[in-house]
C-alpha cells in the first residue's frame, strides 16, 4: 500500500474517491438488461443464466428437495455457527421494535405513528466465489421479525444450475422458501418487474456488484424501492501506537479478499504504525486462498499518515466508510468526532468480521462515500412508518382558526372551507 504523509485538505476529496468503471457504459449495458428482463421475462432470464453464468436452467425456483438435501451437506459445525450468528442478529433487531406512541399536541388533537411491514420484499444474495449466506441472515431475520408477509431470495447458481448448500440451508433456517436461481442485473429486475417464475416486490435489498447496484439504481427510479446503494466494499481503519499490526493487517486483508474492485484504507498518526502493518500485509498475504483478488485490492488501496488524532477522524469523515475500526485502546475517545460511517468497531479486538458474521449489528451497509446520507439495513428497512391523527370538536375549534388563515394565504380556497363549514356547524 502507498503511504500518503500529510495530504493537504484540499486533495482529500479526491483521496477518497472510488474506483469505477465507465458509468455510460455501465448504465447502458445494465438498462438493455433490465429492459430486456420486463419485456421478454423468463425468457431474457434463461438468456442471461447461459450468457452471464453458463448454465442451462430448466426452471429457476429452488425445489423444497433441494432445501431438504442441502441440510444433510451442511456440517453440524457450520448449522451451529449459524444458529448462534441468528441469534444474535435476532437479538439486536428485536431491540429495535417500536410501539406506537400518541402525542396530544394541543387539547383535542391526538397524533401517533405506526410500523406496518412491507408485504413483499426482494433480496439480493451474492454468490459466486463467495457465496455470502451470511447476508440471509442480515436480510432475512429482520424482514422475519417486521412482518413482511412475502419474502423473494435470489442468488446465481453455479455452472451446474445449483445453489450453494450454506444458502439454501440458511434461509429455510430463517424460513425463506421462495428462493430462485438468478444473479445479477437481471435478478433485479425480475423482483422489480415481476416474470412469469418471479413475483414482483415492493422493495429489494440487499449488496452485490457495480451491475447490481447500478440495476437497483434504475429501478428505483421506476418506483421500486431499495435499502441504499451498496457496491463494492470497503474498510477504513484509524490506528494509533496502541494498536496491534498484526491485527490491523488482517483487518485490511479481510476486505481486500471480497474483490479486486474493494478497497483498504490505514490512517495513522504514527509512521511506524505503517511501516509494521505493511510488512504484515505482505506476510499475511502469502497465505490467503484468494491471494490474487486481495493483492490487487491492496494495490488500489493506500496508507495516510497525520500529524494528530482530530485529522484521523476528519480524514474518515470525509471518506465515509462502509466499515470504521478504530484500532486503539482508546477508542472511546474517537466516537465523538464520528459523524460519517456505516458501522463501528471500536478497540483492538472488535474486528470487522465479528459484524460481518455474528455480533448482532447488519453487515449489509452504505458504500462508496454513501455514508454520508444513508444508513445501514435494520429494522427499519422493512416497515413504513405511518402517521394517525385524530381531531375532535375541542380539537378543531382550537387549531381550526389558524388553519383558515394560512390555507388563505397559500390561495387554497377549498382547504379553508373543509375548516370554515366544521367550525360553522360547531357554532351554529
Amino acid at each position: 500500500m502507498k503511504i500518503i504523509k500529510n495530504p493537504a485538505k484540499q486533495t482529500w476529496e479526491s483521496l477518497c474517491k472510488r474506483t469505477t468503471i465507465n458509468e455510460k457504459s455501465l448504465q447502458e449495458t445494465v438498462q438493455t438488461i433490465l429492459n430486456d428482463v420486463k419485456n421478454n421475462k423468463d425468457k431474457a432470464l434463461t438468456k442471461y443464466a447461459q450468457l452471464l453464468d453458463n448454465v442451462s436452467l430448466s426452471s429457476f425456483k429452488v425445489t423444497q428437495e433441494e432445501i431438504k438435501s442441502a441440510k444433510n451437506v451442511v456440517s453440524e459445525e457450520l448449522q451451529q455457527a449459524i444458529q448462534l450468528a441468528k441469534s444474535n442478529i435476532e437479538t439486536f433487531h428485536n431491540s429495535q421494535k417500536e410501539l406506537p406512541k400518541k402525542v396530544i399536541t394541543t387539547n383535542g388533537v391526538t397524533c401517533w405513528r405506526k410500523n406496518v411491514a412491507i408485504e413483499k420484499v426482494g433480496l439480493y444474495i451474492p454468490g459466486g466465489s463467495a457465496p455470502l449466506f451470511s447476508t440471509i441472515l442480515m436480510l432475512g431475520v429482520p424482514a422475519k421479525i417486521a412482518g413482511c408477509k412475502e419474502i423473494i431470495l435470489c442468488t446465481p447458481p453455479n455452472k451446474k444450475g445449483a445453489i450453494n448448500p450454506a444458502i439454501l440451508y440458511t434461509a429455510s433456517l430463517v424460513g425463506i422458501t421462495q428462493i430462485f436461481k438468478v444473479g445479477g442485473a437481471q435478478a433485479i429486475g425480475a423482483m422489480a418487474y415481476g416474470t412469469e417464475s418471479i413475483p414482483n416486490v415492493y422493495k429489494i435489498l440487499g449488496p452485490g456488484n457495480q451491475f447490481v447496484t447500478k440495476a437497483k439504481e434504475l429501478v428505483q427510479q421506476q418506483g421500486v424501492a431499495i435499502d441504499m446503494p451498496a457496491g463494492p466494499s470497503e474498510v477504513l481503519v484509524i490506528a494509533d501506537e496502541t494498536s496491534n499490526p498484526v491485527f490491523v493487517a488482517a483487518d485490511l486483508l479481510s476486505q481486500a479478499e471480497h474483490g479486486a474492485d474493494s478497497q483498504s484504507v490505514l490512517v495513522t498518526t504514527n509512521e511506524e504504525v505503517a511501516k509494521n502493518v505493511e510488512v504484515e500485509l505482505k506476510r499475511q498475504l502469502e497465505d490467503l486462498p484468494r491471494k490474487e483478488l486481495a493483492k490487487k485490492a491492496i494495490e488500489n488501496s493506500f496508507t495516510v499518515v497525520f500529524n494528530s488524532k482530530e485529522e484521523c477522524i476528519d480524514f474518515s469523515n470525509e471518506y465515509a466508510p462502509e466499515h470504521l475500526i478504530i484500532a486503539s485502546e482508546k477508542a472511546f475517545e474517537y466516537i465523538d468526532g464520528i459523524v460519517n460511517a456505516g458501522s463501528v468497531f471500536l478497540g483492538n479486538y472488535s474486528c470487522e468480521s465479528a459484524g460481518d458474521y455474528a455480533s448482532g449489528t447488519n453487515h449489509t451497509l452504505p458504500t462508496n462515500g454513501y455514508a454520508k446520507n444513508y444508513s445501514g439495513v435494520s429494522l427499519d428497512s422493512f416497515v413504513k412508518k405511518i402517521t394517525f391523527q385524530k381531531v375532535t370538536k375541542e380539537g378543531i375549534s382550537t387549531i381550526g382558526k389558524s388553519i383558515e388563515i394560512m390555507a388563505a394565504a397559500e390561495g387554497l380556497q377549498a382547504h379553508k372551507n373543509a375548516i370554515t363549514v366544521r367550525l360553522k356547524e360547531l357554532n351554529s
